[in-house]
């Protein structure tokens, strides 16, 4: 048999309506990367960044333009405590502003989500560290859509602009 592991369930702690992305990277300039990506993005964006150093001195390296939300940041990622992930909370924005100007950085390795749901990360720890296996984001599905979700659906998305017509 391998050796030994424990599961860990971590909840995200955060106000119900601000957004965050929780993802995977791989280098120390994640933390400036991602707050270029952010400002770079949505001028008028809050946020707060953790990255979460997995070698050298392991430290949580930290950025953002609003100090509670770097705090939540540091707090979550201290609680998390899986090596060369972030966190990045969002006010301001929303994750689909950003998403793809983070995704596109040459150190970003995976997005586990992004959303303003309540989510639980599911950590593996080992004698080694710790690491994100996945994420529970939201709650299950309650049935399937009829007519008038549909309808509800569609004219939210032309409502914030996200489609047309």
């Amino acid at each position: 048999m391998g050796n030994p592991f424990e599961f860990d369930l971590v909840p995200v702690r955060k106000p119900e309506d601000v957004n965050f992305i929780l993802g995977q990277s791989h280098f120390i300039k994640t933390a400036e990367d991602i707050a270029e990506a952010v400002t770079g993005s949505v001028p008028g964006a809050k946020f707060g960044l953790a990255f979460s150093e997995a070698s050298a001195e392991c430290l949580i390296r930290c950025e953002g333009n609003d100090d509670a939300l770097v705090a939540l940041a540091q707090e979550n990622a201290g609680r998390i405590a899986a090596g060369h992930s972030f966190i990045l909370f969002l006010e301001n924005c929303y994750p689909v502003n950003v998403l793809n100007a983070i995704k596109g950085l040459q150190e970003v390795c995976s997005i586990y989500c992004a959303t303003a749901n309540p989510v639980e990360v599911v950590v593996a720890e080992s004698a080694l560290g710790r690491g994100i296996l996945g994420v529970i984001d939201g709650r299950k599905p309650r049935g399937i859509e009829g007519p008038a979700d549909v309808v509800a659906r569609r004219e939210f998305l032309r409502k914030f602009g996200y489609k047309h017509g």
